[in-house]
C-alpha cells in the first residue's frame, strides 16, 4: 500500500511538471490557424495580365501599281495563294537556279525551269564548256525582289520579279586563271524573272519561264 502511495504521489508530480512546461503560453507563440480562417492561408503574388492578343502588322512585298490587279487575278483563280510566301519563294529559286547554271549542273535547275528555258541554259553552259570557260560567280545578296507584272491567262498563272542583287562575277579558263571580273568586287544586276503555273494544279511548283535584264 506504501508503495501504491508512492507512486501515486510520484505519477502527480510529473503532470504538475508537464503542464508547466508545455500547457502555458509564454505569450510570444503564434496562434494555429482555423481551417476555415482564409486569411491564414499564404497567397501567391498575382499581378494582372493582359491577355489582349497582339496586332501585329504584315508588310507584304513590294509590288507595282500596274500588278495589283493581276495579284487579284491569281488570288482569285488560287485561294491559298500568299504573295509573301511566293516572292521568298521565287527568291530561293533564283539562288538555286543561278548557282546550278554556274556549275553547269543541269539535273540541279531542271524541275525549276520550264522546258525553253532549261534548252536555253543548257546551250549556254555547253558553250562554255566548249571554250573552255569556268564561272566562279558568287550571289551576295539580293538587295530587293518586287512584283513588276502579274495575271491569268488560258489557265495559266504568271508573276513577273524584278532582282535587284549584288554578284561577284568571275570566270577562269580551264587552267583556272582568271579571264574576266574580280574576286573581290561585287556588280550591281538587275534581271526580270518571269515564273508560270497551271493553276489549280496538283503540282504546287512555279517554274521560270523567262528571263531578262531590267
Amino acid at each position: 500500500m506504501f508503495y501504491v502511495v508512492l507512486l501515486a504521489m510520484v505519477a502527480g508530480f510529473l503532470a504538475l511538471r508537464l503542464y508547466s512546461v508545455l500547457g502555458k503560453r509564454s505569450g510570444h507563440e503564434q496562434p494555429l490557424p482555423k481551417p476555415a480562417d482564409e486569411r491564414a492561408v499564404p497567397r501567391a503574388a498575382t499581378r494582372t495580365v493582359d491577355v489582349t492578343p497582339e496586332v501585329r502588322e504584315v508588310a507584304l512585298p513590294p509590288f507595282d501599281g500596274a500588278a495589283e490587279a493581276g495579284l487579284r487575278q491569281v488570288v482569285q483563280a488560287e485561294p491559298g495563294f500568299d504573295v509573301a510566301r511566293f516572292v521568298e519563294g521565287a527568291k530561293s529559286a533564283y539562288r538555286m537556279i543561278l548557282e546550278a547554271f554556274w556549275r553547269g549542273d543541269e539535273d540541279a535547275f531542271r524541275g525549276l525551269v520550264t522546258s525553253d528555258v532549261h534548252a536555253a541554259f543548257a546551250e549556254a553552259i555547253a558553250a562554255r564548256k566548249e571554250a573552255g570557260h569556268v564561272l566562279d560567280n558568287r550571289l551576295v545578296s539580293i538587295e530587293k525582289a518586287h512584283i513588276a507584272a502579274a495575271g491569268v491567262q488560258g489557265g495559266e498563272a504568271r508573276i513577273t520579279i524584278r532582282f535587284d542583287a549584288d554578284i561577284a562575277a568571275v570566270t577562269r579558263d580551264a587552267d583556272g586563271d582568271l579571264v574576266a571580273g574580280s574576286t573581290t568586287d561585287a556588280v550591281e544586276t538587275h534581271d526580270v524573272w518571269t515564273f508560270v503555273r497551271t493553276v489549280r494544279s496538283s503540282d504546287p511548283n512555279w517554274l521560270l519561264a523567262d528571263t531578262d535584264e531590267a
